[in-house]
């Protein structure tokens, strides 16, 4: 006879497990977070449309957000399992952090200076054929994104820390201050910001966000800064690991440069088309993907030091039903794609001819969603374990990938090929890594 389903049961093994717990609470936070980046997508959707300024502004951050994605975004992946084990093995994390937060400011500040000496050239070899105020308009606005990059290092590092001790609810909270802060400066100093509005927004909340997770981590005492150390083994693995995850990430980050260098070849307005059209896919994936993954990589990291063969069934487990879950996710938005647009962003300066082109758009990224999700998942299971490497030949598959569906399906399909394109894209991504981890399971690696 079976046992019947107890709901309060199962509530309270459900709440009872730890991991689960903390996925809550970082996809709540994060769900927060997400939705005030929408509710600010709405604002500017509202007062500025499809717009010159829309463009250039997203060509103005992309480069600081491409470097904090890319050294930044890997250094806080390869520093988790590694801090980790220096925990559990060494003990030396006094010297493990300001070994790590010397990198960080170092790499920022190097690569802050390239990308002021190279923006002319940058613009000149991607951006072909716009006017001298459409160029103007994206240099006095890289100007003020440009610092945000020293300030996303130091709160990258910052959350690390904070998530390794079990502090996801306000360590998830941290990206919350950009949006807020565009939307303050767009409602009540548009006029006097004029077209610096949404950069000097941009600057104000990553400054807010750095100070932010200070405090906590301070409050929490888990900053110990000692005499850094970068001859310990710890420290030498992560050194090792990071350029697999730096080659990686690069890889992986051209793919929106190469999304705009074609967006860019089309009418103005395409850039910001392709922008408001992924915010669904994106908070989506957000809320489900990063609170996951920003749980499981250190879960998999502690799990991994003590049974590595456990963790691979683990992983498995997860992947399951975080596909069944995100598939329905896709197919329902998928089938309410049009309203949901026109309810969010239609009206003033977004029309409804935008609505049908943005609504079309978001229906080819919304494709990627259960793929996506699960990579991210992954790719956190193989940064866990060290096994960067292979991460370095899916992302340059990725990157032809890429390129070859861009150049074939603009010509069909025109702006709408290039988000199916990045669709098609993730979901190659994710069978290439479950085959190789897989691999790693059969063979016990």
């Amino acid at each position: 006879m079976q046992p019947k389903f107890n709901l309060k049961t199962a509530l309270h093994k459900l709440l009872g497990n730890a991991t689960i717990v903390n996925v809550l609470v970082a996809g709540f936070s994060t769900f927060l977070v997400s939705g005030m980046g929408f509710f600010k997508e709405m604002v500017i959707a509202d007062r500025f449309g499809l717009s010159e300024l829309i463009d250039t502004f997203l060509i103005a951050v992309l480069v600081p957000a491409f470097i904090s994605g890319v050294f930044l975004g890997s250094f806080h992946s390869v520093f988790i399992p590694n801090y980790v084990s220096e925990l559990k093995t060494g003990k030396r994390i006094g010297a493990f952090q300001s070994t790590s937060f010397i990198v960080t400011i170092g790499v920022a500040l190097v690569f802050l200076i390239i990308a002021f000496l190279f923006t002319d050239v940058y613009l000149e070899a991607l951006y072909k054929g716009h006017t001298e105020n459409y160029y103007t308009l994206v240099k006095t606005q890289f100007y003020y994104v440009a610092p945000c990059i020293l300030f996303w290092g130091f709160t990258s590092v910052i959350n690390g820390l904070l998530t390794i001790d079990n502090e996801f609810r306000y360590s998830s909270m941290s990206a919350i201050f950009t949006p807020i802060s565009i939307i303050v400066c767009v409602v009540f100093f548009r006029e006097e910001l004029n077209t610096l509005v949404l950069a000097i927004g941009t600057l104000m909340g990553s400054v807010l966000g750095f100070l932010f997770v200070l405090s906590i981590a301070l409050k929490r005492g888990v900053i110990f800064l000692n005499r850094p150390d970068f001859k310990s083994e710890n420290i030498k693995t992560l050194f090792g690991q990071l350029p697999a995850k730096l080659s990686a990430s690069l890889l992986s980050g051209v793919n929106p440069l190469i999304d705009q260098y074609f967006s860019a070849q089309l009418i103005v307005g395409s850039i910001a088309a392709l922008n408001y059209g992924i915010k669904i896919p994106a908070f989506t994936i957000s809320i489900v993907g990063i609170a996951i993954g920003n749980v499981l990589l250190p879960y998999f990291s502690k799990n991994a030091v003590d049974n590595k063969i456990e963790t691979f069934k683990k992983l498995k487990k997860i992947l399951k039903f975080v596909i069944i879950g995100s598939g329905t996710v896709m197919l329902i938005v998928i089938l309410l794609s049009k309203p949901i647009i026109s309810l969010i962003f239609e009206g003033n300066a977004f029309e409804s001819d935008d609505t049908l082109i943005v609504s079309r758009i978001q229906q080819m990224y919304l494709l990627q969603i259960p793929s996506y999700i699960a990579g991210l998942i992954m790719v956190k299971f193989l940064t866990s374990i060290n096994k960067n490497n292979f991460m370095v030949l899916t992302s340059i598959i990725n990157l032809i990938f890429n390129i070859v569906l861009n150049y074939i399906l603009i010509k069909s399909m025109g702006v709408y090929g290039l988000a199916l394109a990045t669709s098609i894209v993730a979901t190659i991504n994710g069978i290439i890594l479950y085959a190789y981890i897989n691999h790693l399971d059969k063979k016990n690696v």
